[in-house]
């Protein structure tokens, strides 16, 4: 069985795993873990709504690159990507981390108060250099010892304490490793399983660890609970459209800057108290500005995914590593929501570079 010809990583599989986290949710749903109650149907439209935008935005790119001709020229981009630049900015964004963890004074993944002073503009840092240069690295020199500077880097990542961070690290490698290996279907399974049970763990012992808080649920039962949790809150905002009036947009883009969390925003919003509080892919556009705000937002998510997954398709090396950075934070953004300034600077960053180095003339 040749797993690679499906090409389980083209842009679709974001429908694919909004569907598996309904499920989910509606697991929490039936076994009413710590009273959850479930949603409106109305909520699933507005989801399905944002599914189907999104597909579109997909087929609206193949037909923009049907219509017009493009040629990547890579060698306006070999001075930044030789293999001694990426390996000292990896390098780089590992010491910020460091650094970093020595500043905290301990490890915030055993402790809920160093968590909260984490994330740190070292940690920006950190996370800017090493995430998109590991990708690069790895994808355009594919060399054994590079994968030690991946699991140091992981590692550390993890100790924060934030398992979204350390699962866009983990599946952002892993799709740049699935297009650049053949890899056999039973390793790609395994890699799957392991980074189902890395998002149980860290998360449950996160969790676990925040002092002023008691849970009873297993860590099955807690991944079932969150999906559950972050669709109700879903919820709210799909029936409070236009509350946030464009705040979470702008902390999102400012508030790191100014210690202002966009997710709070979201809590205090949709239940009343100030709670870091994640809302989906499609809550934050919907508190913000409304249903067509969300619809846009995911028909250009389906735009860029389809655009990078053809042009790394074509031109491989680097152009592999930009597309797992950008598809592995909009898979993680399925929970989260798109309120991380970090994230809005990697598609930033990998819409410059393809950009700069993209020719595009008329058929």
């Amino acid at each position: 069985m040749n797993i690679k010809k499906l090409d389980i990583f083209n842009p679709l599989i974001l429908v694919i795993l909004v569907l598996v986290y309904l499920l989910f949710s509606f697991i929490g749903f039936e076994f009413h873990l710590k009273e959850l109650v479930g949603i409106h149907n109305y909520t699933l439209v507005v989801i399905f709504l944002g599914l189907i935008t999104y597909m579109i935005g997909i087929f609206a790119s193949k037909y923009l690159l049907a219509k017009y001709e493009f040629e990547i020229n890579e060698s306006k981009l070999e001075k930044i990507t030789s293999e001694k630049v990426l390996v000292s900015i990896v390098l780089l964004g590992i010491l910020f981390q460091v650094i970093n963890m020595i500043y905290l004074g301990g490890i915030p993944l055993f402790s809920g108060y160093l968590k909260a002073k984490a994330v740190t503009r070292i940690w920006l840092a950190s996370y800017l250099l090493f995430l998109p240069s590991i990708n690069l690295l790895l994808a355009k020199y594919d060399d054994k010892k590079y994968y030690v500077l991946f699991i140091i880097g992981l590692l550390l990542f993890a100790l924060t304490g934030y398992r979204t961070t350390a699962m866009a690290i983990v599946l952002s490698v892993f799709i740049t490793v699935y297009y650049t290996k053949d890899l056999p279907w039973k390793y790609i399974i395994l890699s799957i399983v392991s980074i189902f049970i890395l998002l149980m763990v860290v998360g449950y012992v996160a969790v676990k660890s925040i002092e002023w808080q008691t849970w009873t649920l297993n860590p099955l039962e807690l991944i079932f609970y969150r999906a559950g949790y972050t669709l109700q809150v879903l919820d709210h905002a799909v029936f409070m459209q236009h509350s946030t009036n464009g705040q979470l947009l702008y902390n999102t883009l400012t508030g790191f800057f100014k210690s202002t969390d966009p997710r709070v925003i979201v809590g205090s919003t949709t239940l009343g108290y100030a709670h870091s509080t994640t809302s989906t892919i499609f809550g934050p556009a919907l508190l913000d500005f409304g249903l067509w705000a969300m619809l846009i937002q995911m028909f250009i998510l389906g735009l860029i995914l389809k655009l990078f997954h053809d042009i790394q398709m074509e031109y491989k090396g680097i152009f592999i590593g930009l597309y797992a950075m950008l598809l592995a934070h909009t898979i993680i953004w399925i929970e989260t929501g798109p309120t991380d300034l970090v994230i809005t600077l990697f598609f930033l960053l990998s819409l410059i570079l393809v950009a700069y180095s993209m020719h595009i003339k008329n058929k």
